[in-house]
């Protein structure tokens, strides 16, 4: 167990003083019933010595306050949770082909509207994160089921320059390893920062609960090798759905002043999913969409998560008080 504050621990200091006091005023008590005799304040109405009793409620206070007091030193402690998860990466191709105009209004907006009826379909277990690639690839939206916020990210999404899906490809795979990496949370503390320690590469086979959904024309013009990239998904348990984005048959579009012939590079996508054991879609045909989900297969895991407990802590301090005081209330009619 560590706390956020931990330098709240010190109010436990107070304890052997409260302690202390407590014993002066029991000597003191019985010096009063020792001078009053058969009148001392140390029976109840029907005469009953209380005996030990007397105590009972003070040391119950005497434990809730000590744990409150752990509570203001905010304590964590790691749990481990049990959750069925899956995790989709959107990576979309932001290439200069996708301003063409053979899907409408363009092949860039076609493939935002295409992943927006995806997201809208999936459920809360379903982690979705956005990567973008042209001639590099980087994220722009780490994974999350907060829907608001891959909307803005998809509606972010401008063309950029040329074309490199291993790029894409590659970026989406460090998304998901970034995803298991434990995260520093963004608390308050006093707590002087210590370096993080670096952590252990995951095994092959390790993502088999993710899956990349690449939203692109296919027409590759940098390096390195696509298919290299989709190999090395392929060996990390990860499945390539590849979307299609244009038409078969192609269009013109101008670039810095040249006219250029651009389409849909089926094959290549087609062997892209083939070799990762993913699916090929069209995005014209927006009803196979939602079979990519099917394609997710949700794992069953237990994952250790660092937990501020403050509440317990707190919770159990009232309780034990209340306790305290209902005896106290109940023999003596007072409180401590």
């Amino acid at each position: 167990m560590s706390f956020i504050w931990p330098t709240m621990l010190l109010s436990v200091l107070l304890v052997p003083w409260f302690v202390f006091m407590y014993l002066r005023i029991q000597r003191r008590r019985r010096r009063l019933a020792e001078s009053f005799g058969s009148f001392g304040m140390m029976r109840e109405a029907t005469g009953r010595q209380l005996g030990a009793r007397r105590h009972i409620p003070p040391v119950f206070f005497l434990i809730g306050l000590v744990l409150l007091m752990f509570a203001l030193a905010r304590p964590e402690a790691v749990v481990r949770l049990p959750r069925i998860e899956g995790t989709v990466i959107l990576a979309f191709d932001v290439s200069g082909s996708m301003v063409a105009e053979d899907l409408q209004p363009t092949r860039l907006e076609a493939a935002k509207a295409a992943a927006r009826k995806f997201v809208e379909q999936q459920p809360s277990t379903v982690l979705i994160g956005i990567v973008a690639f042209s001639d590099s690839g980087f994220a722009v939206q780490s994974p999350t089921n907060d829907q608001e916020a891959i909307f803005a990210t998809i509606d972010r999404l401008t063309p950029q320059l040329g074309t490199s899906l291993a790029n894409g490809i590659f970026a989406s795979l460090n998304t998901l390893a970034a995803e298991e990496e434990e995260p520093t949370p963004r608390l308050y503390t006093d707590l002087t920062p210590v370096p993080s320690p670096t952590p252990t590469p995951l095994p092959e086979g390790t993502y088999t609960s993710a899956v990349i959904v690449l939203l692109t024309d296919g027409e590759n013009n940098e390096d390195p090798d696509p298919l290299e990239a989709a190999q090395l998904a392929a060996d990390r348990g990860v499945r390539i759905h590849t979307i299609g984005i244009g038409s078969a048959a192609g269009t013109i579009i101008n670039v810095e002043g040249f006219n250029v012939h651009t389409q849909l590079n089926e094959p290549m996508l087609q062997e892209i999913s083939g070799l990762t054991g993913g699916t090929y879609y069209n995005a014209e045909n927006e009803e196979e969409l939602q079979a990519i989900y099917e394609g997710i297969n949700p794992q069953f895991v237990i994952k250790p998560e660092k937990m501020e407990v403050t509440s317990i802590f707190a919770g159990a301090s009232l309780l034990i008080l209340l306790i305290g005081g209902a005896f106290s209330l109940l023999w003596f009619s007072r409180l401590p």
